[in-house]
């Protein structure tokens, strides 16, 4: 089986290099694509600058996928590896505690994946889990702002064998006068749609990472999916 992706990058990247990405970017170490071109275009763009959607086939024969959106992850699954790997800032008792309770119980097996498939943790994302680790929004608001913004699902190469079965097919020009506006309205426009999540709810419905510690949940519990 092949699919399609695109890697938004400022520059034309024809060879992948394993073992050259960032440590510290949502999944780790790995080469982040995208199956929407489009989006491809606005991530090429995100610094303001005008750039590439490189274009590549990758077959997925032979390699382990984990798609951390299937029916068998939950979110904390997905914030468990993203707590792995970014920096969060956490300075709160609670939170930390809420950093190890979640990395103790919730992280998946995620480095023996050749592919990675699953959320990008942009500006928006990120402060909603922020929020959550604080206690200050529910695991309810948290699931529903996943879905806001559209920001994107990623597909992450990790493993040399991966790197190995991309091609480059083509660069397709991205101008930052029509995909940075685009970059920065996809984030705002979630910001927004967030903060009626929050004004519509009451702060007594839901559960709060405290009442998820305290009530010592488990990876299986009905009450994350």
């Amino acid at each position: 089986m092949e699919i399609t992706l695109y890697h938004g990058s400022e520059k034309i990247v024809e060879r992948p290099l394993y073992g050259a990405g960032r440590p510290t970017t949502d999944y780790g170490s790995g080469f982040y694509c995208t199956e929407n071109c489009e989006l491809a275009k606005e991530w090429a763009c995100s610094e303001g600058n005008s750039g590439f959607a490189n274009q590549y086939k990758l077959s997925l024969d032979g390699l382990s996928v984990m798609n951390l959106n299937d029916a068998q992850y939950n979110t904390l699954n997905w914030l468990a590896v993203l707590l792995e790997n970014r920096t969060f800032g956490l300075r709160a008792p609670l939170s930390l505690e809420a950093r190890d309770f979640i990395l103790s119980r919730y992280l998946p097996d995620y480095k023996s994946a050749d592919v990675m498939i699953g959320y990008r943790a942009d500006d928006s994302y990120f402060t909603f889990c922020r929020l959550f680790l604080r206690n200050s929004i529910t695991l309810e608001q948290l699931q529903r702002a996943m879905l806001l913004g559209r920001l994107g699902d990623q597909v992450v190469l990790k493993s040399r064998r991966a790197f190995n079965q991309i091609v480059f097919e083509q660069a397709l020009p991205a101008d930052e006068n029509i995909y940075y506006p685009l970059y920065v309205a996809r984030d705002q426009n979630a910001q927004k749609d967030f903060l009626k999540i929050i004004n519509k709810d009451s702060p007594l419905d839901g559960y709060y990472m405290i009442d998820i510690i305290r009530q010592n949940w488990k990876n299986d519990d009905p009450r994350l999916f």
